[in-house]
């Protein structure tokens, strides 16, 4: 007689829906471990030799096949590849209708769906997490002084949205500090 299950594993079985004869017939069938599962492949083959319902084999499969959901497992999964011009509420993560413009408010929750912010580095304003013109990462509008004078201060365009998050208030007001000093100066002088 072939090997079979581990009591782990028929207890596993059970759990999932199988009853204790139909786990009894596994090994007659070739069945005597959790590798034999991924050989049957899915979970119409497993009911086409074992007789049990659509429900358990599919719950029996997902185990097997490595846990994650059956239709992750499978090999006709669905894939979802958006368009490149969908976009989403920043806030409620809403699909936006196609005529959406940069600036529209979100039908779903009415806040700007993807607000239109300026660029610290070349001074371009437009929606979305980097500038499109020269590819800086976007601050906060809040701390947009701040990014500009690290710009004067010479920081590297891609190391000014990582220092600005590193600061601490304490710091931040500093600079903040430094920041309307330096645009008063330059005002006095003109």
């Amino acid at each position: 007689m072939p090997a079979s299950l581990s009591v782990l594993e028929q207890n596993i079985l059970k759990a999932k829906g199988m009853k204790e004869a139909q786990i009894k017939k596994l090994p007659k069938l070739g069945i005597t471990s959790k590798a034999a599962f991924a050989t049957i492949g899915d979970a119409a083959t497993l009911r086409e030799l074992t007789g049990i319902d659509e429900t358990t084999a599919k719950a029996v499969m997902a185990w097997a096949v490595g846990g994650g959901s059956a239709s992750t497992q499978s090999v006709g999964g669905t894939v979802v590849v958006d368009s490149a011009d969908i976009v989403y509420c920043l806030h409620c993560k809403t699909r936006q209708p196609k005529d959406y413009q940069p600036g529209d408010l979100c039908p779903s929750c009415g806040k700007q769906a993807e607000p239109v912010v300026a660029c610290y580095w070349c001074g371009a304003s437009g929606p979305g997490k980097f500038c499109r013109q020269c590819g800086a990462e976007h601050v906060l509008a809040g701390e947009l002084e701040l990014a500009l004078q690290l710009r004067r201060d010479g920081i590297a365009k891609d190391d000014i949205p990582k220092r600005l998050a590193s600061l601490s208030v304490a710091e931040k007001e500093a600079l903040f500090a430094r920041a309307r000093k330096a645009t008063h100066g330059h005002a006095r002088n003109m």
